[in-house]
C-alpha cells in the first residue's frame, strides 16, 4: 500500500503544495526518507519502475529461518538508501524526516531523528515482525513503527501548525471473510486503526487512498495501481477541502 504515498505526494505537488517535515511509519518511512533527501514523487515512481522497490526479490534476502528473527534480512533496502543517500544522514537530508520505530524492549514506538545511521533506522521502521530481521541498537531491538504506531504524526506537531495525514490503511468494514487469512488481515489492520487514533486527532487532514480494497499489503507488482490510488484520493480530497490550497507556496 506503500506506493500511494507517492502518488498523494505527486498530487500535493501538483497543487502547490510542498510538505517541508515528514514522519512516518513502515513503506511511509521509506517513502518518506526518500522525499526528504530530495527525490521527487516522480524520481520515485521511475526507482520503482526501474525495478529498485517493487519486486520482493530486491527488498529480501530469505535465508534459512533457524538462523535469524525473521524470514529475510534487511540488507537489501539498507543498501539501496545507502546508494540513494550516500551521506547516510538525518542533518543532511533536504527536508526534516522523522522516522517511527518500535522498541520491543520497553514495548514503546521511538521517534529517531538525528544521527548517521538512517538506514539503520528506515530499514527498522520497515521490519514487519517475522518477514524481516529485527534490527539491533545494542541490546536494544526494533521492529516496524506501525506495530504500535501507523500515524506517528506526534512526532512532527511540535515543528507543524498543519498536518497532513495519509493513511494508506484506513478502516475498510469487511463484507466477507473467506479464509483465515482474511480474518487475519482484517483484525490486524484494525489493530494499526486503533493505534492511528491519537495520530490522526493531531492532523487536520487526513486523505485515505482506499487501494487495501483492491489489493494487499504485499502486492508489489500493482504498485502502478496503487499509486493511482494515491494520486485520485489526494486529487479528490483536496476538491472536496480547498482551504488546504490555503497550504500553497
Amino acid at each position: 500500500m506503500g506506493f500511494a504515498h507517492i502518488g498523494v505526494l505527486q498530487s500535493l505537488e501538483d497543487h502547490g503544495i510542498f510538505p517541508t517535515h515528514i514522519v512516518g511509519s513502515s513503506m511511509g518511512a521509506i517513502v518518506g526518507t526518500l522525499y526528504a533527501a530530495g527525490y521527487s514523487p516522480a524520481d520515485m515512481l521511475q526507482l520503482v519502475k526501474d525495478d529498485k522497490l517493487y519486486k520482493a526479490t530486491k527488498i529480501m534476502t530469505i535465508r534459512p529461518t533457524f538462523l535469524k528473527s525473521g524470514l529475510s534480512t534487511h540488507a537489501m533496502l539498507q543498501s539501496l538508501i545507502h546508494e540513494l543517500i550516500p551521506h547516510n544522514s538525518f542533518e543532511q537530508l533536504k527536508k526534516k524526516m522523522h522516522i517511527c520505530v518500535v522498541n520491543l524492549n520497553t514495548a514503546q514506538w521511538e521517534i529517531v531523528s538525528t544521527g548517521n545511521e538512517l538506514h539503520k533506522w528506515v530499514a527498522a521502521s520497515a521490519s514487519i515482525p517475522g518477514v524481516f530481521e529485527t534490527i539491533n541498537d545494542g541490546e536494544t531491538f526494533y521492529v516496524d513503527g506501525g506495530v504500535l504506531n501507523n500515524m506517528p504524526a506526534q512526532g512532527i506537531a511540535e515543528f507543524c501548525q498543519t498536518i497532513i495525514g495519509v493513511d494508506v490503511i484506513p478502516h475498510i468494514v469487511p463484507t466477507e471473510l473467506k479464509k483465515p487469512i482474511d480474518a487475519l488481515a482484517f483484525s490486524v489492520r484494525a489493530m494499526q486503526h486503533q493505534n492511528s487514533k491519537a495520530g490522526r486527532n493531531l492532523c487536520r487532514f487526513i486523505i485515505e487512498p482506499q487501494a487495501i480494497v483492491e489489493f494487499h499489503e504485499f502486492s508489489f507488482d500493482a504498485y502502478l495501481a496503487i499509486y493511482h490510488h494515491g494520486y485520485s484520493a489526494a486529487t479528490k480530497y483536496i476538491a472536496d477541502n480547498p482551504q488546504m490550497m490555503k497550504l500553497r507556496k
